[in-house]
């Protein structure tokens, strides 16, 4: 039964050898040369202005999920559509094609209630 993953033993105890030599090589090799510049924060080669605890609206962070939810969303109809010719040749196409419709009907209603309510507009 071990003799199945040895492989994999030997393979994980490679990657964590290898892992492990290139942290103690960079600590070997490195130059400790600690300077001003070599602790501050580093942003396009301009020098920071102002605070860096900005308070942004709550309404960026709403914009942003609801992007990365319907990103995700529609990401799930490719696998189905590169699939539809499998399912058409199955007999269960129809059934398929009703649970893929009631999906987009669900995002459909999510997509108009944030619409509705205003939650894609910037100027607010």
């Amino acid at each position: 039964m071990l003799t199945d993953y040895a492989p994999i033993l030997i393979l994980l105890g490679l990657v964590l050898a290898f892992a492990g030599g290139n942290v103690v090589f960079s600590e070997l090799a490195s130059t400790r040369r600690r300077g001003i510049d070599k602790g501050s924060s580093y942003e396009c080669g301009m020098g920071s202005v102002g605070n860096a605890r900005l308070r942004l609206s709550i309404h960026f962070y709403l914009v942003a999920v609801l992007f990365i939810l319907f990103d995700v969303e529609s990401l799930l109809l490719i696998p189905w559509a590169s699939s539809a010719r499998g399912f058409a040749a199955a007999g269960v196409g129809h059934v398929v094609f009703a649970e893929i419709a009631g999906f987009v009907a669900v995002l459909g209603v999510g997509l108009a209630y944030v619409w509705r309510k205003g939650g894609l507009e910037w100027d607010r």
